[in-house]
């Protein structure tokens, strides 16, 4: 499915509280006019600074020293410009404090609405530096993408497209708000293997049809997470370590395959296409299903045949429904093999 956009405006983003110091800025200066002002009056400091406080927040006890028309017609001044003050100041702190979190749960709730919306997406479990990167990838991808994680996240950082739901993954309400039972795909990046261990289970009981790919932050976790129906499991560690070897061993072929994987600029790619009832080349060999192709156009790099890789695959091997077909072409090529 398509990805469904935000559709939503990025704003300037401004301080809130900067209408607010401003307030207590202008707040100050009143104290210091009016102590000044009760100063000259004939007060001393002490007394100048508490008949200011007094005045503008309209307690109302006895004046100070001795009042004459001066003193009336300033102290009338000074109500009427530090009372306002005040009041901004504090509509000020108000709006500040409550404007955000209202516009933060109308946001929310758009959000929801949109989630309950999409069909076959993909749920990423846990934000982290793994998560953000499973993120990144699938939003460049144009994949629809809903984030569950329990820390309460800026909805503006989030790139767009990318829909949140805050709370636990392990809270079968959570999971069902993500769209569980609608998701194409499921990828559990969290930092816990007791936690991916639940949630994997809960996903696999709620949908059969589910794609599972699950982090693995230990070894003995591995087989345990195939037992519960995770489909793919990643241990970050390892493939970290084996990626760094093959940068020392062949660290050509490794630039070679990430700018493959990843540059959506680059004119050739790798794909996965998988051998459906509609497509016209089941039941044919590879030799006449690439029949008619440019030179070096589309090269099939391999076929996946009962969990099994077929790699170099002979031109006169006959592909079978189910069949994954590794290919490496242009878009167009690769295209026109998955509308053949």
């Amino acid at each position: 499915m398509p990805k469904v956009g935000r559709q939503r405006i990025r704003r300037v983003r401004r301080d809130p509280w900067l209408r607010f110091r401003v307030g207590i800025g202008f707040l100050g200066l009143v104290l210091v006019v009016g102590t000044t002002g009760y100063m000259l009056l004939g007060l001393d400091a002490f007394d100048a600074a508490y008949q200011t406080v007094i005045t503008v927040s309209t307690v109302g006890y006895r004046e100070l020293g001795i009042v004459d028309r001066t003193y009336e017609v300033f102290t009338i001044f000074l109500i009427l410009f530090g009372t306002g003050t005040v009041l901004y100041t504090l509509g000020v702190l108000l709006e500040t404090l409550f404007e955000g979190q209202l516009d933060d749960l109308f946001q929310r709730q758009r959000m929801q609405r949109r989630i309950d919306e999409l069909e076959g997406h993909v749920i990423v479990c846990g934000y982290g530096q793994v998560g953000r990167s499973i993120v990144a990838e699938m939003d460049r991808a144009g994949k629809s993408v809903v984030i569950v994680d329990r820390q309460n996240l800026d909805l503006d950082e989030l790139p767009d497209g990318v829909e949140l739901v805050t709370g636990e993954a392990t809270d079968d309400e959570i999971l069902a708000l993500a769209g569980l039972r609608r998701a194409g795909t499921l990828v559990v990046a969290l930092d816990s293997d007791a936690d991916t261990l639940y949630v994997s289970l809960t996903a696999r009981t709620e949908n059969d049809d589910l794609f599972i790919i699950a982090r693995a932050n230990s070894a003995g976790v591995v087989e345990k997470l195939g037992r519960v129906g995770v489909d793919r499991v990643v241990n970050p560690h390892e493939i970290g370590g084996s990626r760094m070897a093959a940068m020392v061993l062949q660290p050509d072929v490794t630039d070679f395959l990430d700018v493959v994987m990843h540059d959506l600029e680059l004119e050739v790619r790798m794909a996965e296409i998988t051998a459906t009832e509609r497509s016209g080349y089941v039941g044919r060999s590879v030799a006449d299903t690439l029949a008619g192709e440019e030179p070096t156009a589309t090269t099939l790099v391999a076929v996946r045949r009962d969990g099994r890789f077929i790699t170099n695959p002979p031109r006169d091997l006959e592909i079978e429904l189910g069949d994954i077909l590794i290919v490496l072409g242009t878009d167009d090529h690769i295209r026109s093999l998955i509308d053949n």
